[in-house]
């Protein structure tokens, strides 16, 4: 009699499992059925800030990822320490050799200490070791990629984090067709010893009252990130190195073509597929946008309003703020995006404070600033309106614009941003479907 009571009891616990897994498909296959494709742009000019907003979408929707991704940054970090301790020691080099020219710091006595030139020449010397190998990285993480005009760097597509990181858990890319002769990991493995070697002499470059002459007359243009990685040099040259969210978050990396990102949001009841695409924003690239643009749920523009006294790298004489207000005028007047939202975000807001603090004025580069005060505030809304015309004048009727200011090294805030911008393009897209 116990055999058959245990034997019924075993049938209605396996029944009760079978039960609850059937309900678990239906479930499972009742969400992929209501989940949407929500197709997001990001678009704007080379060093926007495109990828680092990428990053921070990846940081609040699907971290894990980013997690697993942190040993392939660790190369890139070194590459643009590399970069920047060059970019230092050439110009140090060029200034030096031509002080008391026009060219030259005369305005700044102190720059003409004799002993200077000898300083560097020596501190460069112990440094070649480590600036030699920035090609030879640059390839590596490249895969082999190149761009015309022989210009160098590092220029990755999608599925570059596979080819630099040895214990990869996710496949290779179609990219691996294009990778060269040399064995993944090998330069990586010399910047990480070159950096440890050599950490005290970055140290001295950086810290070297000709390397801050240099900086206080403007004569010295690194990029954005670089000082945050050569003040952070001793961490970085750890054995067990491993990038932090704010070095990934701070890294400089040239996107080729156009990078698909998925996220998986719960808004309400519904769930959706968000479809982010990453596109490379130099003047090439941007004939590969349009293709992507049919059927687009949302355009995130980024225009860096703190670039007010830079040029275009591959056109010297445009302004980079009239550069991004052309190309937001061509955003807003293409007839594929006539239903799409279109969020701005005017962006580095933090760079443009340190510059307006630092004195450099908006009229010498943007002259029709005028004799408007050279604050913040002034500045930013001056430049929002200009975007805020383009709009009014130039955009389709349908289309409305949501505009942020914001700083992608911010988390806090820029995460804030994303929650705000992900439900308006969602609540844009109900209405747009009807099923709002």
């Amino acid at each position: 009699m116990p055999g058959i009571v245990d034997d019924a009891e075993a049938r209605r616990v396996s029944k009760a499992i079978d039960q609850e897994l059937q309900r678990e498909r239906e479930l499972i296959r009742k969400r992929q059925t209501l989940r949407k494709d929500v197709k997001v742009m990001l678009l704007g000019q080379a060093e926007s800030g495109k990828s680092t907003l990428q990053k921070q979408f990846q940081l609040y929707y699907a971290s894990q990822t980013l997690d697993k991704e942190r040993p392939s940054w660790r190369p890139i970090v070194y590459f643009n320490v590399i970069k920047a301790v060059r970019t230092i020691l050439e110009e140090l080099d060029w200034h030096l050799s031509n002080t008391g020219g026009e060219d030259g710091l005369d305005d700044d006595d102190d720059f003409l200490d004799p002993d200077w030139q000898q300083d560097i020449a020596d501190i460069g010397s112990r440094l070649l070791p480590f600036t030699s190998i920035e090609d030879s990285l640059a390839s590596e993480l490249s895969g082999g990629v190149t761009v015309t005009g022989n210009r160098s760097g590092v220029f990755v597509r999608a599925g570059w984090q596979a080819l630099v990181t040895p214990t990869r858990s996710w496949p290779l890319s179609d990219i691996r067709a294009s990778v060269s002769s040399t064995r993944p990991g090998a330069v990586t493995n010399l910047a990480a010893r070159l950096v440890s070697e050599v950490q005290y002499e970055i140290t001295s470059l950086w810290q070297h009252p000709a390397t801050r002459a240099l900086l206080r007359s403007r004569k010295l243009r690194l990029d954005e990130s670089a000082s945050f990685f050569l003040e952070e040099i001793h961490r970085l040259a750890e054995i067990d190195y491993l990038p932090t969210t704010d070095d990934i978050l701070h890294v400089r990396l040239q996107t080729l073509g156009v990078t698909e990102h998925t996220f998986e949001i719960d808004f309400g009841t519904a769930h959706y597929n968000w479809l982010l695409y990453d596109v490379g924003g130099a003047r090439g690239q941007r004939h590969a946008w349009v293709p992507y643009f049919d059927d687009a749920t949302a355009v995130i523009f980024l225009a860096p309003i703190s670039a007010y006294d830079q040029y275009l790298e591959e056109d010297p004489r445009t302004n980079r703020i009239d550069d991004s207000l052309q190309l937001f005028t061509s955003v807003c007047t293409n007839k594929l995006l006539r239903n799409s939202t279109l969020v701005l975000m005017l962006n580095k807001t933090d760079l443009l404070k340190k510059k307006l603090q630092a004195g450099v004025l908006v009229k010498k580069y943007i002259t029709s600033y005028g004799e408007r005060p050279n604050r913040y505030e002034e500045v930013a809304e001056y430049f929002r309106a200009h975007f805020a015309q383009v709009h009014k004048r130039k955009g389709l009727s349908k289309q409305q614009l949501y505009t942020h200011f914001t700083s992608m090294l911010d988390i806090r805030a820029t995460q804030k941003i994303i929650v705000d911008v992900n439900e308006a393009i969602i609540r844009s897209y109900l209405g747009q479907s009807g099923l709002a």
